[in-house]
C-alpha cells in the first residue's frame, strides 16, 4: 500500500472484505504506534487480535511502504529479546503553522512528533491584509532553510485563532484570509502545493494535552489556553467538543464586567478584557502613565516596551503592583471557568498560554475563586494544573489531528 493513496479520493466503490479487514488492522497498527511510540510484534498481536504471521505480514508491508521500521531491542528476561518497531521518522514530514496575533511559528515535524525545524517570524495576522501572501513566501524560505524537499511533505497543519470552523476550513473571524477562495484551507492548499488542515488553537491545546501531557487518558476535560486572548478547549468522552459550527468554547466572551471595556468582538466586559495578556498589557500601560508606583514605571516614557513577560518579570522580583493585577486576574479567570466547571464537570482543567508562565501568582487564585463560585460536588474530584508540554501543546495537537486523520483514511 502506497502512502500517496492516503489522499486520493477515487477509491473503489466496493472493496473485498479482506482487504477491508486489511486495511483496519493497519490503520489501528499506525495509530497505535503513533500514540505509544514502539511496541514488539507480541504487543501489537495483542492489539490487533490477530497471529504473529498476520501481523508480521501488515508489518513488512508498512515497513516497505517506509511508515514502520525496526526501532531497537525491547527488554527480556527469556531468550532472544524482542525487536521494537515504530513510525519510521525518515520519512513523511508535516509541517505545523502556529500562527498567533503577533507572530507567526513554521515547524517541521517527524512522525516521531519531532521538530526537525523551526523558523520563527514577526509575521503578525491582525491588520496584515497581505498575511497569506507574506506566510507563503516565509513557508518557502523555512523550507529551503530546513533542508527538506516539498516532496517529503505529506500535509500542512494550521493552528489559528478565531472562529474556525475545521470541517469546512474556513476562520470566520479572519475572513479577508481566503478572499476569492472557497475556504482558507483551499487558498493555502493551492499556494503550498499541499493538503491543508485548520485547527483552532485552543483545540489544537486541548488535543495535545489530552494525546501527550497530563490529561493523557482523561475523558472529561478542560484546557484553558490564555495568551493575546482566553480560549477554552473541551474533552467530552475522550473527544474534542467542536459544537454545531465548530466554536464551543469562546470562554474570553462570556460577560464578566457588565460595566466594563468594550471588547473587539463588540461586546462589552468580556472576560477577555480583564485576563487576556493583551488586557493585561493595556491595563498597565495606562497605569504607568497615570503615575501608578511600581517598577514598571521605569517605562513610563517608552510605554510600548511593556509587555506580558516584563509583567511575569516584576512579579517574580517582588513588585507589589504587578502582582496585584496578576492576582485580579486569577480570580476573574477562576470566576469564567466556574460556569465552564458547571457545564461539563471536568476531571482535569490544564492551564496553557503565555499566562502560564504567571503560575505562581494565579493558580491558587484561580482555585479560590471556584471554590467560591462552584458547588462543592464539582470541584471534589477536580484537579487544576499548569501544562508540562512547555508551549508544544498546540504544535502537538495540530501533529496529531493532522497524523490520527491520516491514518483514519489510509
Amino acid at each position: 500500500m502506497n502512502a500517496d493513496i492516503v489522499f486520493d479520493e477515487e477509491r473503489p466503490e466496493q472493496q473485498s472484505v479482506v482487504d477491508y479487514k486489511k486495511n483496519q488492522k493497519q490503520r489501528k497498527l499506525l495509530a497505535y504506534l503513533y500514540a505509544e511510540g514502539t511496541c514488539t510484534l507480541a504487543r501489537l498481536t495483542k492489539v490487533l487480535h490477530s497471529s504473529v504471521p498476520s501481523v508480521t505480514n501488515l508489518v513488512d508491508e508498512l515497513i516497505q511502504d517506509q511508515w514502520v521500521t525496526p526501532i531497537g531491542m525491547g527488554s527480556g528476561s527469556n531468550g532472544r529479546r524482542p525487536v521494537l518497531f515504530g513510525l519510521n521518522s525518515q520519512y513523511h514530514y508535516t509541517v505545523v503553522l502556529d500562527i498567533s496575533t503577533h507572530d507567526t511559528k513554521i515547524l517541521f515535524m517527524n512522525t516521531q512528533r519531532e521538530v526537525v525545524h523551526r523558523c520563527d517570524y514577526p509575521l503578525q495576522l491582525i491588520n496584515n491584509p497581505d498575511y497569506v501572501l507574506s506566510l507563503v513566501d516565509c513557508f518557502t524560505m523555512a523550507l529551503t532553510d530546513s533542508g527538506l524537499s516539498l516532496g517529503q511533505l505529506i500535509t500542512v497543519g494550521v493552528s489559528m485563532p478565531g472562529l474556525v470552523d475545521a470541517r469546512r476550513g474556513i476562520n470566520l473571524t479572519y475572513k479577508n484570509l481566503s478572499k476569492g477562495y472557497d475556504s482558507l484551507t483551499q487558498c493555502l492548499s493551492e499556494k503550498l502545493s499541499k493538503p491543508v488542515y485548520i485547527l483552532n488553537d485552543t483545540k489544537a491545546t486541548v488535543l495535545g494535552e489530552s494525546r501527550f501531557g497530563n490529561a493523557k487518558g482523561k475523558q472529561q476535560m478542560l484546557a484553558i489556553n490564555i495568551d493575546w486572548g482566553v480560549g477554552l478547549g473541551i474533552l467530552v468522552n475522550g473527544h474534542v467538543f467542536q459544537g454545531a459550527s465548530g466554536f464551543a468554547g469562546e470562554l474570553g466572551h462570556i460577560q464578566v464586567e457588565p460595566e466594563g471595556e468594550l471588547c473587539h468582538c463588540g461586546k462589552i466586559g468580556c472576560l477577555d478584557t480583564v485576563t487576556s495578556a493583551s488586557a493585561l498589557v493595556r491595563r498597565v500601560q495606562r497605569d504607568m502613565q497615570a503615575g501608578q508606583v511600581s517598577k514598571l514605571a521605569v517605562f513610563r516614557h517608552e510605554i510600548d516596551k511593556i509587555d506580558i513577560d516584563e509583567i511575569i518579570s516584576a512579579a517574580r522580583h517582588g513588585d507589589s503592583y504587578a502582582i496585584d493585577v496578576l492576582h485580579e486576574a486569577g480570580l476573574q479567570l477562576g470566576k469564567g471557568l466556574s460556569v465552564a466547571i458547571s457545564l461539563f464537570n471536568p476531571e482535569v482543567i490544564i492551564i496553557d498560554g503565555v499566562l502560564a508562565e504567571a503560575a505562581t501568582f494565579i493558580l491558587n487564585t484561580i482555585e479560590q475563586a471556584i471554590n467560591k463560585y462552584c458547588l462543592s460536588d464539582f470541584r471534589n474530584d477536580l484537579t487544576i494544573e499548569i501544562t508540562q508540554l512547555n508551549g508544544a501543546a498546540k504544535w502537538l495537537g495540530t501533529h496529531a489531528y493532522m497524523m490520527e486523520d491520516i491514518f483514519a483514511n489510509y
